[in-house]
């Protein structure tokens, strides 16, 4: 028996297969290229299958974005367990947020959801919000607890939270938009990292 998740999605024993085979084959061919049959041809599963779980394409599409950021987070509040001291938290979340812009299935998917977007209107909006939004809802909450804590001091923790995103980013973005990957060297990573970490400890760190 399928179960319905909060998301619009059916779960089943073949749930996983599916999701593989359906990021290998957004991940190939793109948004708009890849089939449904493409899809079950690589899971090993049949279409009845994959529409038992998933009513539509973009459902399916949203569902690998979301599971990766989902593990992804999940990896990083591992690391952050228990009483961490604010500096080497957002240290591993910078790490994390660099390791994945730096990622395969990272920089496919931000050129599928811009180079597509605009055929498929609404598709940026959700993966957003299935993806990178829920990074930043964790980032948020995080702060949140440093802010508590004394750790940092912050009015807008919302608005940190995505200044924090975007100085990691710095150096290594627009390299990666314009095809210059090879250039993003250990130290250039480092620096960005640190520099981050630094900035933004500068602008809200308590020194507690």
């Amino acid at each position: 028996m399928n179960v319905v998740s909060d998301h619009g999605v059916r779960r089943g024993r073949k749930f996983d297969q599916v999701l593989d085979g359906a990021r290998k084959v957004f991940l190939r061919d793109g948004f708009e290229r890849a089939s449904v049959d493409d899809i079950a041809r690589e899971a090993g599963v049949s279409k009845a299958t994959i529409y038992a779980y998933f009513p539509d394409k973009q459902l399916l599409f949203l569902e690998v974005a979301r599971c990766e950021c989902h593990r992804q987070t999940e990896e990083a509040e591992a690391m952050v367990e228990g009483d961490v001291p604010v500096r080497v938290a957002l240290t591993i979340a910078a790490e994390r947020i660099v390791a994945f812009q730096l990622s395969d299935f990272g920089q496919r998917m931000y050129r599928i959801v811009v180079g597509e977007g605009e055929r498929f209107p609404g598709l940026g909006r959700q993966f957003h919000d299935f993806g990178p939004g829920l990074i930043h809802a964790r980032l948020v909450h995080h702060m949140q607890s440093y802010v508590a804590g004394g750790a940092l001091e912050i009015d807008d923790v919302d608005l940190a939270a995505d200044q924090f995103a975007q100085l990691c980013k710095a150096s290594i973005h627009e390299r990666l938009m314009f095809g210059l990957a090879e250039t993003i060297t250990p130290d250039l990573v480092h620096r960005t990292v640190h520099g981050a970490v630094e900035m933004f400890l500068a602008r809200y760190g308590t020194g507690a």
